[in-house]
């Protein structure tokens, strides 16, 4: 079983240019996927308009800001970024360049156990983030357009890698995204 970040370390294993985009938090918990920011300046990124997405959720906020999109780009870095929300995956994708969507999804029972297994303290809420995912999905299906959607319930990281590099491949093929 896998899931985002162990798949995401496969990508950058096959190809250094992949990098996750660290979002900024502000709130507690882990740390190891985030920039830590605190409350104002986070409302200063808000007002001089650099925030692509913003999400409120396990009581923090996470956002994204335009310039580390722009920077990661113009690197020759292949973003990866986590979101959980159809309409944030409208908003990042509507924001300019091409990307690959790709959906990972689990039953909400081997998202349970996952949670349990890694001992998070709050798996409780990490349920309620799934039935709410589960809810804008179904709710947004038709509007989602993933151009890959992987269950990761028995999947190998590094085929699902594969199957992701190969996909991001083929849009470079055509004219669309990193070569």
């Amino acid at each position: 079983m896998v899931g985002k970040s162990t798949i995401t370390a496969a990508l950058a294993e096959i190809d250094p240019r992949f990098t996750l985009l660290r979002k900024l938090k502000v709130g507690t918990g882990r740390a190891d996927e985030y920039d830590f920011v605190s409350a104002e300046h986070l409302e200063e990124l808000r007002e001089a308009g650099r925030l692509l997405v913003e999400t409120r959720r396990y009581g923090n906020v996470y956002a994204i800001d335009a310039r580390t999109v722009e920077a990661m780009a113009e690197a020759g870095e292949i973003l990866i970024v986590h979101v959980g929300r159809v309409a944030d995956l409208h908003q990042l994708t509507g924001s300019g360049g091409d990307w690959l969507r790709v959906r990972f999804w689990v039953p909400r029972e081997v998202c349970e156990q996952r949670s349990r297994s890694r001992g998070d303290p709050d798996t409780g809420k990490r349920l309620q983030a799934w039935d709410e995912a589960q809810a804008d999905f179904d709710a947004h299906a038709e509007a989602a357009a993933f151009d890959l959607s992987i269950s990761t319930q028995d999947a190998e990281a590094v085929a699902v890698a594969r199957e992701i590099a190969g996909a991001l491949a083929a849009l470079a093929a055509e004219g669309r995204g990193p070569g």
